[in-house]
């Protein structure tokens, strides 16, 4: 593809923008393998991929500090890699395998990372926004001046739920940035067929709440915008919503064949919008990258994620008695336990 005339100057050095570069491209790299595994049938069950979105979550994590927290709903690899989990351990967890984040346990959906204050992937639409709030309200009681950043898509914007967090959310004046990865289509509707406004995030207003559009396609405007609604929060003014306006490249999962939209408007983003050819094209344009840096680090990003999946297939899968562990009480008699 042919470089396109960068929009804007870059508002961050050229170090900061080749990370991001790296950390997007190895997001996507990513999303593509387990695509590929997922075919060959080594990954199971339900799988979400993230290709398309990836300027969301890199450019909020540009925003964030150490200590600050994260959660999302069931689409959530590319959030756990952005806040630095292992690749090998997520990989090995997407495959079933001892070796991943849930000893095999989980799966896609079901990840945590105490270290990197990642508290999940929730599988059921939008239970994640209260548990969210949850967490920004240990952080208020502690007055550390950390902040949560709750994640949910333009579909889950319709639970009533939500709307149940966003009130205490600001009667507590939570430090918690409410973030709408708005793809579009949520599981296969369009916004215009299911949403009765154009703009979600003014669904903060009745509660006070201050929230504003992102463009999801450009890293640095969400970076920008983090920065803000972070800022926001950590001063104790409560919470901040940010609807970012992105776009999935594959289906709702790997089940769903995307009938609802035309390959033309798919392949018009791929050309027109795609997050990490921006970036591509800004160091290119720059003078902070050459082609073969460029080619240097996409074979290092492909490298990482070829050794995840060989490290998913040689990992054992859980051992039996690994049904009795992480649960919530070990009180109960094992025998009692199966005839319940």
């Amino acid at each position: 593809m042919a470089a396109r005339k960068a929009a804007a100057k870059p508002n961050v050095s050229p170090e900061e923008l080749k990370q991001y570069y790296r950390d997007m491209l190895l997001i996507r790299r990513f999303e593509e393998k387990a695509g590929q595994l997922y075919g060959m049938g080594l990954i199971g069950g339900f799988c979400h991929l993230y290709i398309g979105q990836e300027a969301v979550v890199v450019g909020l994590e540009a925003a964030a500090e150490e200590g600050d927290k994260r959660i999302t709903s069931y689409r959530d690899h590319g959030h756990m890699l952005a806040c630095g989990m292992d690749p090998n351990g997520v990989m090995a967890e997407l495959t079933g395998r001892e070796g991943g984040y849930s000893k095999g346990k989980g799966g896609s959906m079901h990840m945590f990372s105490r270290e990197k204050h990642f508290y999940g992937g929730h599988g059921i639409v939008g239970a994640q926004v209260p548990l969210g709030a949850g967490l920004a309200f240990a952080d208020n009681y502690l007055e550390n001046k950390r902040v949560t950043f709750t994640y949910f898509g333009d579909g889950a914007a319709n639970q009533g739920q939500v709307y149940e967090t966003f009130n205490m959310a600001a009667l507590w004046k939570l430090p918690v940035v409410f973030v709408i990865e708005n793809n579009q289509y949520a599981m296969g509707t369009s916004q215009k067929r299911s949403t009765s406004t154009d703009d979600i995030h003014t669904r903060g207003a009745p509660f006070g709440i201050q929230g504003e559009i992102v463009d999801g396609m450009d890293v640095l405007a969400v970076k920008e915008a983090g920065e803000k609604a972070v800022a926001h929060c950590r001063a104790g003014k409560g919470p901040y919503i940010l609807e970012i306006k992105t776009y999935r490249y594959r289906g709702h999962s790997m089940s769903d064949p995307a009938k609802y939209r035309t390959r033309e408007e798919v392949q018009k983003m791929r050309e027109e919008r795609d997050c990490i050819q921006n970036v591509r094209d800004l160091l290119l344009q720059g003078k902070h990258a050459t082609e073969d840096d460029l080619k240097a680090i996409d074979k290092e990003i492909k490298d990482i994620v070829n050794a995840s999946a060989e490290f998913a297939k040689e990992s054992p899968e859980p051992a039996l008695d690994e049904l009795w562990t992480d649960i919530y009480s070990d009180d109960v008699p094992q025998g009692d336990a199966i005839e319940a």
